[in-house]
């Protein structure tokens, strides 16, 4: 007879998860993983449920809550839940959908005077820009760039490169011309770069290296100093002269933490944000938007929000 669905879904399920742990040999035998395979699956009763990491010491299992705040009201505007093991960075599109595919400005009222709406129609708005907020983990060069794209003004921050071990020079001691397709290291060799933009494209220094003065500060590799050209590595440059601007550093420091604040107040109650009372992502992602309205609705009621003659007011 032919398996249930049932059946088949939990046949699969086994597979899944024996099969994560296997490989098999060039002698067709099934041998132990040496490593943990990629996207694994640590539940059988919640198969989205993944491990996630706060810190590189401390983990967990289950989902990451996401949120998108109003930084005047303090209402959260959006939330989404992911599993474990995803970026931070990559709900965050999801998050600022209203800027992105912003929604039209109705038209003038038919039971406006014809004088009126001319008038209205005359009479510009000054559209105010949008700004995003976000941390380290929000600053890649694929988020900088849609926020580019879209006409929004990033507080978003981006990481300097990181140096290799030891204390060696960074990233950020070459200079990358991009405009004339040239990196140029510490010690003034200068090194065209090829390849395609739209691809990760490496410079080699290799050859210039062996009798430079200065390699032991740059590099401890046999085959000399390679540099990472970045797809979005013009976006990046931008994001980070920008937030060397003192008044980008008080506006971040200003605005970011309201967010810390609010992902607290979701954390607080025993049963709130903290503990997922759901099994399976679609379930989870409802109850935790269920628990953001509830925290909205406490905040409303802090910020005096009442009836009157004409509707709500605060």
């Amino acid at each position: 007879d032919d398996l249930t669905d049932d059946v088949c879904d939990a046949a699969t399920m086994v597979a899944t998860v024996v099969g994560q742990d296997l490989e098999i040999s060039d002698d067709g035998v099934f041998r132990i993983v040496r490593g943990v395979a990629a996207d694994r699956v640590i539940s059988t009763i919640d198969p989205d449920a993944r491990h996630g990491h706060k810190t590189q010491s401390k983990g967990f299992d289950g989902y990451k809550g996401h949120i998108a705040e109003d930084p005047d009201s303090e209402i959260i505007t959006a939330t989404t839940v992911t599993p474990g093991n995803v970026g931070d960075g990559a709900a965050a599109a999801d998050l600022i959908g209203d800027l992105i595919h912003p929604t039209p400005e109705p038209e003038p009222g038919s039971a406006v005077s014809g004088k009126r709406r001319d008038n209205r129609a005359k009479k510009k708005r000054k559209r105010t820009r949008p700004k995003v907020f976000g941390d380290a983990a929000y600053g890649s060069g694929e988020f900088q760039e849609l926020l580019e794209d879209h006409d929004i003004d990033s507080g978003c921050k981006t990481q300097a490169p990181s140096p290799p071990p030891g204390g060696l020079f960074s990233k950020d001691r070459f200079n990358i011309d991009l405009d004339a397709n040239t990196v140029t290291c510490p010690n003034d060799v200068t090194i065209a770069i090829t390849g395609r933009a739209d691809h990760r494209r490496q410079v080699s220094f290799a050859e210039h290296c062996t009798a430079c003065p200065i390699r032991n500060q740059c590099t401890s590799a046999a085959a000399g100093r390679n540099i990472t050209i970045n797809p979005n590595e013009a976006v990046l440059a931008r994001a980070r002269r920008r937030q060397a601007d003192p008044a980008w550093r008080d506006d971040y420091r200003a605005t970011r933490p309201k967010v810390e604040r609010k992902l607290g107040h979701l954390m607080r109650h025993r049963h709130g944000g903290r503990r997922a009372r759901m099994k399976g992502r679609t379930k989870v992602d409802a109850d935790f938007n269920l628990l953001a309205a509830a925290v909205n609705l406490a905040r409303l009621a802090r910020l005096g929000l009442h009836t009157q003659p004409t509707g709500w007011a605060i």
